[in-house]
């Protein structure tokens, strides 16, 4: 009996022991696979290259869905002098912008449907307020799209009221 015990512990130590090494195996293949597909295709966002009028141009990202608009530029520490936030609405309206987790000063810059700007704030502060008391920034006109850039650039780009950019949907 005590060698039938030992037979029997010595079984399961080894059963125990296939069932790690099957169980590493699988692991190590799910996450072999998973890096794959991360290496074949990494996640990238929707870029917009959007073109001034003295020919500048800038790579914005795409904020066309409700939960991209929501989160914006939100926790970026940084913002290119290339690069911005192109923001596009299915109708056009005097939309309500603010800096609500918005850790860079802004421009903010509004256009009508045809993509010629109404309205620009600029150098617009961030806000650390943590309840929903941050000032709130709108266009007097409906808007089509909203172009966000780091503070100063509308000013460097010489983008005023009346200025047409030009930018491809997707």
């Amino acid at each position: 009996m005590q060698f039938a015990h030992a037979r029997h512990v010595k079984t399961t130590g080894s059963r125990s022991r296939l069932r790690w090494t099957g169980w590493c195996a699988w692991s190590a293949t799910l996450v072999a696979l998973t890096c794959s597909v991360w290496a074949a295709e990494p996640p990238t966002e929707t870029l917009i290259t959007v073109k001034t009028p003295t020919g500048t141009l800038i790579q914005a990202e795409l904020a066309d869905t409700a939960l991209k608009r929501a989160q914006g530029l939100m926790f970026r520490e940084h913002i290119a002098d290339d690069r911005g936030m192109l923001f596009i609405f299915g109708d056009a309206q005097p939309w309500t912008f603010w800096m609500k987790n918005t850790k860079i000063p802004l421009d903010i810059i509004w256009m009508d449907a045809k993509k010629t700007i109404i309205h620009i704030e600029r150098n617009v502060p961030i806000c650390t307020r943590q309840d929903d008391g941050c000032p709130q920034y709108h266009s007097d006109e409906g808007a089509l799209y909203v172009l966000e850039l780091g503070a100063g650039r509308a000013a460097a780009l010489q983008l005023q009221r009346g200025v047409k950019l030009s930018f491809k949907q997707p």
